[in-house]
């Protein structure tokens, strides 16, 4: 039986973790710091609970440098569950901001039935939701703000670019932005904005990486009607270099890719979108549907994430993590880890680029993720790829296989992926090519 330091784990999540981490974890699992009780089995409303969220949003908020006047909230549901959310919430901040300016306009005294009537001939009209498809996750999140606005009718998700359509119908690309038709704000010639634009920075199928906050989206607006709300999902490449949080209006990620196991969502929300959600019956009287309780953010952040039991040994687990990385690069926080992300990712490309007869890299080389590296051997031939993979398992190089849509070779090279595992894989992609032999024919 192999020992742990003996696999090479690249799978796409849930993803490997430090291993002084899962020992600490499992000491943790059974007794806690002493107390004779199990994390999985204390009061999420203890102290211990309440210091372990607090010591979590204190290391996560050294990491990324949050400023003040952005919430931390701990969800279920991980990144398909956000995709809801933000519709929910975002859509309600939009409303709220309809409602208050239909009161400055036709007077506080009005007959609310008349605010009602405006708002709502508003959102038949000018609701849009933007969206940026690059990837198999953002798709989903297009589809489900569809379905959830289908009582409205159609044409509310306005997808403002979808990268197969100059691609041969697959993904892999992120076309220039000046081909991406963003819904108009007034300050670009009287249009009436989007409620939000929805981009996912890295997608974990594709193996597709926005190389930064698209320069379109790195606006600030004074007029709060007119701004532009951007929200991230950052799921699978979350504290893996560093972001202007400042430039977003929300960014959430699942934990299981770099911050640590199954079951925990991170939110990072504006605190002044938490407090402009008009009341349900406003909402319900124009046409929409309030937030669910469990994914409303307000309600979330007041209780501070703990509104039902959240799985503390989860965010202790998370919280474990971030400490590890302030630990590890010091002063140099995230900068150190992206550097180290980035050396890893090129160690494995620039093997693949000097076999081009054996590999092919899915993605155009300018969107190329650093965490997960897809590619296909011999033009995606399924019994090369059988034997690739085959052999790669035998030399305990793990979890290789591509995603079940798009098949192929996927390596995840997530945060707690070591080098030593890369310079492993990297030895195995040369050797495999050359062993290689055309198929026959």
């Amino acid at each position: 039986m192999p020992d742990r330091e003996d696999v090479a784990y690249f799978g796409a999540g849930p993803a490997p973790l430090p291993t002084a981490i899962l020992q600490k974890g499992a000491e943790a699992f059974v007794n806690f710091e002493n107390t004779g009780l199990s994390l999985a089995e204390i009061s999420h409303r203890s102290a211990t609970a309440n210091k372990i969220l607090a010591d979590t949003k204190a290391a996560l908020t050294s990491l990324l440098s949050i400023p003040d006047n952005y919430e931390i909230l701990f969800m279920h549901g991980g990144g398909s569950a956000e995709f809801s959310a933000v519709v929910h919430n975002l859509v309600a901040v939009w409303v709220e901001k309809r409602r208050r300016k239909a009161v400055a306009d036709l007077g506080a005294d009005k007959d609310e039935a008349v605010i009602i009537e405006k708002v709502k001939r508003e959102v038949r009209e000018s609701l849009r939701l933007d969206y940026l498809v690059t990837g198999s996750w953002s798709l989903k999140a297009s589809q489900e703000s569809a379905i959830l606005l289908e009582p409205l009718g159609t044409g509310f998700t306005n997808v403002a670019v979808d990268s197969r359509e100059s691609n041969g119908g697959k993904f892999g690309t992120i076309p220039p932005e000046n081909t991406w038709t963003l819904t108009p704000r007034r300050s670009e010639g009287g249009g009436k904005g989007s409620a939000f634009v929805y981009y996912c920075d890295n997608e974990t199928v594709d193996g597709v990486e926005f190389p930064h906050l698209p320069n379109c989206l790195d606006q600030s607006s004074q007029d709060k009607d007119d701004e532009m709300l951007v929200v991230a999902d950052m799921s699978s490449n979350f504290l893996s270099r560093r972001v202007d949080v400042s430039k977003y209006a929300v960014i959430f990620g699942g934990a299981q890719k770099n911050i640590g196991i199954t079951d925990v969502t991170l939110v990072i929300v504006r605190k002044d979108l938490l407090s402009s959600c008009p009341s349900p019956s406003f909402l319900h009287a124009v046409g929409v549907w309030s937030p669910p309780t469990i994914l409303n953010w307000s309600i979330i952040a007041k209780n501070n994430s703990l509104y039902n039991t959240m799985p503390i040994f989860s965010i202790w687990i998370a919280g474990e993590v971030m400490r590890g990385l302030l630990h590890t690069h010091g002063e140099k926080g995230l900068a150190g880890q992206e550097a180290l992300a980035n050396k890893k990712a090129k160690i494995i490309y620039d093997v693949l680029d000097h076999h081009t007869d054996v590999y092919q890299v899915v993605p155009n080389t300018s969107v190329r993720s650093r965490m997960n590296i897809c590619f296909r051997v011999r033009g995606g031939d399924a019994t090369q790829e059988k034997t690739f993979l085959e052999y790669a398992e035998a030399q305990l190089l793990q979890g290789l296989k591509g995603h079940r849509s798009v098949g192929g070779i996927r390596a995840s090279n997530y945060n707690a992926v070591p080098l030593k595992n890369v310079e492993k894989l990297a030895a195995y992609l040369e050797d495999f090519a050359s062993k290689s032999q055309e198929p026959s024919k």
